[in-house]
């Protein structure tokens, strides 16, 4: 198989299989919180996965309080490292860059605000015409303040690139946007979400409600979109998300024996390619019955109405459909078609164990979108030094709405996990607080909408001088298109993830450390014929020179394992750096 070859190869699988590369994602469906009708201070996740305020987030960030302490850790740095990439099959290729960094990782941390951050810029300098030259920024933010009893601001961001370099593979060594390296085309994903979230008890009623709006932006390079032939202009464009939520209720043992309450939602993704839209709206009445100290039985039902609609694309002369920079045009004078629509009863019968603050687990059973509905979550921190945490999600809406809930449920006290050859972020943040990954939300980059069906499942634990972690998934995600239209075809196509993730950082010493990732993935997808196979393995060695100056050097290994119609593609990464911490 020719490099050329190698690289289109690649690309399929960046545009439908990204995720696959991914570190497994523990960031579960948004739910409705029953836990604020038991009054017990902890909510839970609810079936009927309305697309609402994450449970964190309905709690209120702020209400989190905390013993009163101050942290501040702000880490500025700069890097300069020699990096030399191999091909090793099909072929052989070597190419070598000088890389340049600056960067700032942040922990902030009071009563009343938390902010965690990493963000890097870096230039890389290739030292062929094969290897080519370019920059990049990268960055995760997560935080909150308080600004009012009750009321809390919280934000969130992203941006990362993918990049088509080693053979066009996206996400290498369980990154998430893959090395910046190469010169074979780029897209970049921005990603920003906010609002306020507001808790308070009048009397025996406790009141919640939650906004959050989001923007979402796949910046696609020409040349990336050259490599993805027929499906360019299906890549995603960009959305607006906006999300609501408002809950009130009475715990048992206050009006009544049994707490009950009502709630509604509302969720809409709007996104730009072919006018798409997704909406859902739901209102719903529930009752929670205690039945012993820790375990309660909850029910709900009440009305949804959800639509998925899109324009046509529009079309020249000759029938064909007219593409602009890259991407679909939209036919804004034809008429809103319906790709899908339900409405009526939804119910919803779950149960919430609770037998300590270490200990929780949520299960759910009910009706919504016109079948039957699964979800839950489990958590368990048996040391305050470990977390287990398990999460079934199902929800409806498009790659940003995705991401933007995945988003909210960042912890607000993260240290970012990097590849140490490319810089990339990686999948997950290292966190103790239980959702700190980023799931399924990169399973495609394409356009059309989707019904997400999955499980995910990570352990972190820290013993010592040593912090590891390891997650396990699935996701399912079937597209939704309208008949009739230029997407159509991608109607009732399903793309499959399964991943698994380890990671393991070893601080030797006092002047040095190591850090290793090892990752594994099967994609499958009714879009392109035959299974996707990534896996890949980096270590990364560092020493203190001085008490701000470091030595370091990684070496990674990554393959992509294609069908018998393709040949395997394979690449090794070496690098040898300094850096400067001030």
């Amino acid at each position: 198989m020719t490099v050329a070859m190698s690289r289109k190869l690649g690309s399929m699988v960046s545009l439908t299989a990204l995720a696959a590369l991914l570190t497994p994602v523990a960031a579960f469906a948004q739910t409705v919180g029953y836990g604020d009708v038991s009054g017990d201070g902890a909510s839970s996740d609810g079936g009927a996965d309305a697309p609402a305020a994450s449970p964190r987030e309905r709690r209120g960030k702020g209400e989190r309080g905390g013993s009163g302490g101050k942290t501040v850790q702000i880490q500025p740095y700069i890097e300069l490292n020699q990096i030399v990439d191999a091909q090793l099959s099909p072929g052989s290729d070597v190419v070598t860059y000088t890389q340049a960094a600056a960067g700032v990782d942040a922990v902030v941390a009071g009563r009343n605000n938390a902010l965690a951050a990493s963000v890097r810029y870096e230039y890389h300098q290739g030292w062929s015409k094969r290897a080519g030259h370019g920059d990049s920024i990268s960055g995760i933010v997560s935080g909150y303040t308080r600004v009012a009893p009750g009321l809390t601001l919280n934000a969130a961001a992203l941006a990362v690139r993918t990049n088509d370099s080693s053979g066009g593979r996206f996400g290498g060594g369980g990154a998430l946007g893959g090395s910046t390296l190469g010169n074979n085309g780029n897209s970049t994903v921005y990603a920003v979400q906010g609002g306020p979230s507001y808790v308070s008890r009048f009397g025996d009623l406790d009141v919640s409600a939650n906004y959050r709006a989001g923007y979402t932006k796949v910046d696609t390079d020409r040349r990336d979109r050259d490599f993805a032939g027929s499906f360019a202009p299906d890549i995603f464009d960009d959305s607006v998300t906006q999300v609501a939520d408002v809950q009130a209720g009475f715990a048992p043992g206050t009006v009544l024996p049994v707490g009950v309450g009502v709630g509604g939602s509302f969720y809409q993704e709007n996104i730009n390619l072919l006018d798409q839209r997704v909406r859902d709206m739901q209102a719903r009445a529930i009752v929670t019955v205690p039945v012993g100290q820790s375990l309660q039985v909850s029910g709900a039902i009440g009305y949804e109405d959800v639509e998925v609609s899109s324009r046509d694309v529009a079309r020249g002369p000759d029938g064909a459909p007219l593409i602009r920079n890259g991407r679909y045009v939209t036919d804004k004078s034809g008429p809103r078609l319906i790709a899908y629509e339900t409405d009526g009863l939804i119910w919803d019968v779950g149960v919430s164990w609770r037998p300590s603050r270490r200990t929780a687990l949520t299960a759910h059973v009910g009706r919504r979108y016109g079948t039957m509905n699964y979800s839950g979550s489990f958590s368990w921190a048996p040391t305050t030094r470990q977390t287990l945490s398990v999460g079934v999600y199902n929800t409806i809406s498009g790659f940003g709405g995705n991401l933007g809930r995945v988003l909210s449920d960042l912890p607000d006290d993260f240290v970012a996990v990097r590849n140490p050859i490319s810089g990339e972020l990686g999948g997950c943040v290292s966190s103790l607080q239980g959702n700190n990954c980023l799931t399924g939300a990169f399973t495609s980059l394409r356009s059309s909408t989707f019904r997400s069906r999955g499980i995910a499942a990570t352990y972190n634990v820290q013993f010592g001088a040593i912090a590891a972690g390891v997650g396990i998934g699935y996701d399912n995600r079937k597209y939704i298109a309208a008949p009739g239209t230029i997407l159509a075809i991608a109607d009732g196509e399903v793309d499959e993830n399964y991943w698994v993730n380890a990671n393991l950082n070893w601080q030797i010493d006092n002047r040095s450390g190591l850090y290793t990732n090892a990752y594994a993935s099967l994609s499958k997808s009714d879009a392109y014929v035959g299974d996707i196979s990534n896996v890949g393995l980096t270590t990364a060695y560092y020493r203190n020179l001085t008490n701000r100056l470091r030595a370091q050097a990684a070496l990674g290994i990554d393959g992509t394992l294609g069908s018998e119609d393709f040949d395997d593609f394979w690449t090794a990464s070496a690098l040898v750096g300094m850096r400067y911490n001030f």
